[in-house]
């Protein structure tokens, strides 16, 4: 079994940036992401980022990455920071996790990262979508539908909401961002 963990966006990417400066996207999910390889490391789990370089690594790139691996031992985690707004300090708020349209493996793991969130982010906005029986969102997300493994996309709070933008800056909040996925995924391994 190995964990693959997709840092989201590049330093060449647009936007995605609190409104401030202080949180830039791709400089944060790297951060988590080399942060939760290690944790995961130390438990004995395979576990490999994808993303290496700096710059935006295109999506159908990322995907090869991915489907090289046996989908059966296989598992991805990309990770981002959400946003409501074009550059303006907005009130949406929430942690919440994404898969591919339908029923899968990937909504397994999705509710394990789910659950690992209440814990971690208690008191926080969770948000869902319980219409299709399960908690996770569902899209076409490119990294979703096009790789072959069970996948989640991650937004992990709000880049243009003050109050969230203060967390996951904060240590507490990066130890408690990592911390859940760490949860969830080991959670989903030992299902």
């Amino acid at each position: 079994m190995i964990v693959l963990i997709d840092n989201g966006h590049g330093s060449n990417t647009k936007g995605k940036r609190s409104p401030d400066g202080r949180l830039l996207e791709y400089a944060y999910a790297r951060e988590i992401a080399m942060r939760l390889e290690l944790e995961l490391k130390k438990q004995g789990i395979n576990t490999e980022c994808i993303v290496k370089e700096e710059i935006d690594v295109p999506l159908d790139e990322r995907c090869r990455r991915v489907n090289q691996y046996k989908d059966s031992e296989t598992i991805l985690i990309s990770i981002h920071c959400n946003a409501a707004g074009a550059g303006t300090w907005m009130n949406a708020r929430g942690w919440e996790a994404w898969t591919s349209v339908g029923q899968t493996k990937s909504d397994k793991l999705a509710t394990c990262l789910y659950s690992a969130a209440e814990w971690y982010l208690n008191g926080m906005q969770i948000r869902k979508d319980n219409s299709d029986g399960d908690v996770d969102k569902e899209s076409q997300f490119y990294i979703l539908k096009n790789t072959r493994c069970p996948a989640v996309l991650t937004e992990n709070l709000f880049q243009d909401n003050k109050e969230d933008v203060d967390f996951l800056l904060s240590e507490s909040g990066k130890k408690a961002i990592v911390d859940l996925h760490v949860r969830g995924i080991t959670e989903y391994l030992s299902l």
